[in-house]
């Protein structure tokens, strides 16, 4: 796969307006989009996502089925999302519960998290567990903005070293997005949830 042939799409977790965590997927897809791949950013707020029950199909869960195709269809997943009580978003949760290992198995997954406080450590390890539990390759190298209302000016980010972190992100979207999986993990194997609906 050329990069050129590469397709990056970023899930949205916040909800919020002025999302900083929008901003951020934003400035990565664009850094993708220099490194030759073609993008999309998947906002939650565009998708009727009612709360995942798992007696109803995913087709009779508003945008639920509409949502899982267009994350199939990629290449590299960017999941980003805000802290909130020391693990990401509902929004984000919600939209990764209506997939399942058809979306997520064998892709490579990025992760940015944004954080009005200090580094966000567990929404990026609560979200790499789950990738892990789908069998999804995550890229070794994770994006975070703690301090998120101090580290943009006018949608710039202020600090040129954090903006260079986001955009490494991008730039290992387009990189790893061929790259080999690793074997299943245990986590899939208890991961019945996950089998589709």
């Amino acid at each position: 796969m050329s990069d050129s042939d590469v397709h990056v799409a970023a899930l949205c977790g916040s909800l919020r307006d002025d999302s900083h965590t929008r901003t951020a997927l934003e400035v990565t897809l664009s850094a993708a989009q220099r490194a030759g791949a073609t993008t999309e950013l998947l906002d939650l707020r565009e998708y009727e996502l009612p709360i995942f029950d798992a007696d109803r199909d995913r087709e009779d869960a508003g945008d639920a089925e509409a949502l899982a195709a267009r994350v199939r269809d990629a290449d590299t997943i960017i999941l980003g999302s805000p802290m909130y009580h020391g693990s990401y978003a509902s929004p984000l949760k919600t939209a990764i519960d209506y997939c399942g290992f058809d979306e997520f198995a064998d892709a490579t997954v990025g992760l940015l998290a944004v954080s009005g406080g200090a580094f966000p450590v567990t929404a990026l390890e609560h979200m790499r567990s789950v990738c892990r539990a789908l069998n999804a390759w995550v890229i070794p190298h994770e994006a975070a903005i703690p301090n998120a209302s101090a580290a943009f000016e006018d949608g710039e980010f202020v600090d040129p070293k954090l903006e260079k972190r986001i955009t490494t992100l991008g730039r290992r979207a387009v990189q790893y997005a061929a790259i080999e999986p690793d074997p299943d993990s245990f986590e899939s194997d208890q991961n019945v949830g996950a089998q589709g609906k």
